[in-house]
């Protein structure tokens, strides 16, 4: 069953993503051939040709490595491809093509994302689209914390931040991430004898960890803390625990949450002490050592994010309320890029073509509508960012050609081959920065999210 899981998804990983690059490639194709250019090649993918097909003086092919694709177009500008170089020597010149055209051809594969997004959207408005219904309940926190000073105990639900409506952990999450302070208020809702009881606190977001500089509400969930990734060299793994177990008490202190299980982990300080976890159904006790790691009391376990239930909301969001959505989270994002002081996000914390599969994938397997839904997202960040007025980009050749089309004159080629390759240089070192940050200090999380037990209810009716 796991080798037919792993198969399905990793099929439907290449399919959904290939169907990204492939509209933003056609795009470009359509649009030149419409033009009368000459287009060599029409790839998908990047590296060595894993398949070949040479119709009507076109070659056609499919790449080793699926990271993006490229159409050679040896009229564009510095005689290169978009998005790839032009390997061919021509034997007689080609006719200049006006800088209308050159604009044309690069704004068409973006406007295929957007069509596309357009596209899916609809289809998830009629098939429905699954909702996070796991409510923002705080679990046990620690009697010396600030938060619990405050009056915040377990069982408390956040209900807004700032005034916004937060229905989820994850849209808690992404509100405190990206936004340019960390002094949120936040309302909460607390059931008591005389009915429910509203209040609000100003709350400090403070960063994950020293590597992870994202910052977020110190608010343990509740429930039980489960192990992610269990490090070789800590308690834990010389104990016996093992990914994925629950972790029940320590020293016979029940745990129902995170910061239950830091408070236990500091009063128990480096003795010796019991750990009770839950493993495929039954309970099972080992004996445990903690470590003072820099004067932190720790047992070497990364938590696994919690375990997640959907409700379908049936019709889904409309395709302009789905898309536009998406576009302001785009929007914030890259604001929060730009503040990285107030927000502690910085380029190592994006993700690249690992990073996106890897999400992508998590999402197939836990609903196609929820792998859909990423690909609206998908399509719209590759509209948008490559539409950024740089070199090599699609934004950079539809300057190039405005300047191009105002002036009435060529840009000299050796500033546009200087300016390309400097730009190709950054673009390919930033990606291998990224792609660095996903597979050595992301790989847990993304192996986590992959292993996370879901939930899918409904459909309902969103009005109900």
């Amino acid at each position: 069953m796991v080798i037919l899981t792993t198969i399905y998804v990793v099929a439907a990983v290449l399919l959904l993503f290939g169907a990204a690059i492939f509209v933003h490639e056609w795009g470009h194709f359509y649009v030149a051939r419409k033009c009368g250019m000459k287009v060599e090649e029409f790839a998908i993918g990047f590296g060595k040709i894993l398949w070949k097909h040479e119709k009507d003086g076109i070659l056609y092919t499919i790449r080793m490595i699926p990271a993006g694709g490229f159409v050679k177009l040896p009229q564009m500008l510095t005689s290169e491809a978009i998005e790839g170089g032009n390997g061919s020597e021509e034997t007689e010149p080609l006719p200049d093509i006006s800088p209308w055209a050159k604009i044309a051809v690069a704004v068409a594969g973006p406007i295929m994302n957007v069509v596309f997004a357009f596209v899916l959207a609809t289809i998830i408005y009629f098939v429905g689209l699954p909702e996070s219904i796991t409510p923002p309940i705080v679990g046990a926190l620690d009697k010396e914390s600030e938060e619990y000073s405050l009056g915040i105990r377990e069982g408390d639900i956040i209900t807004k931040i700032d005034g916004e409506a937060i229905p989820s952990w994850e849209e808690a999450g992404k509100f405190t991430a990206l936004a340019l302070t960390n002094r949120f208020a936040v309302t909460f809702q607390r059931q008591t004898d005389s009915g429910v009881e509203e209040f609000t606190q100003t709350l400090m977001a403070k960063p994950i960890s020293e590597k992870l500089t994202i910052k977020r509400l110190k608010l343990p969930p509740k429930f039980r803390p489960i192990a992610g990734k269990v490090m070789d060299d800590g308690a834990a793994a010389e104990a016996g625990l093992k990914a994925n177990d629950e972790i029940i008490s320590l020293g016979g202190l029940p745990v129902g949450g995170q910061g239950q299980l830091i408070s236990a982990l500091q009063e128990n300080g480096t003795n010796k002490t019991e750990i009770v976890v839950r493993r495929e159904g039954s309970e099972m006790t080992f004996p445990i050592t903690p470590k003072d790691v820099k004067g932190v009391i720790m047992i070497g376990v990364q938590f696994a994010p919690g375990p997640q239930t959907y409700i379908v909301r049936n019709p889904g969001p409309t395709p302009i309320e789905n898309v536009s959505g998406v576009a302001t989270l785009m929007w914030r994002t890259i604001n929060a890029l730009f503040h990285p002081k107030e927000t502690g996000v910085g380029v190592k914390d994006l993700s690249g073509p690992v990073g996106i599969l890897a999400m992508l994938g998590a999402w197939v397997k836990t609903d196609y509508r929820l792998a859909l839904n990423f690909l609206v997202l998908l399509n719209v960040n590759l509209a948008i960012l490559n539409m950024l007025p740089i070199p090599v980009l699609d934004g950079g050749h539809t300057v190039m050609g405005f300047i191009e089309g105002i002036f009435r004159r060529k840009i000299p080629v050796k500033i546009l081959e200087w300016t390309t390759t400097c730009f190709a240089v950054a673009l390919i070192s930033l990606m291998l920065y990224v792609t660095f940050h996903d597979v050595f200090e992301r790989g847990g999380f993304f192996v986590d999210m992959f292993g996370n037990e879901s939930e899918i209810q409904g459909p309902t009716d969103p009005g109900e």
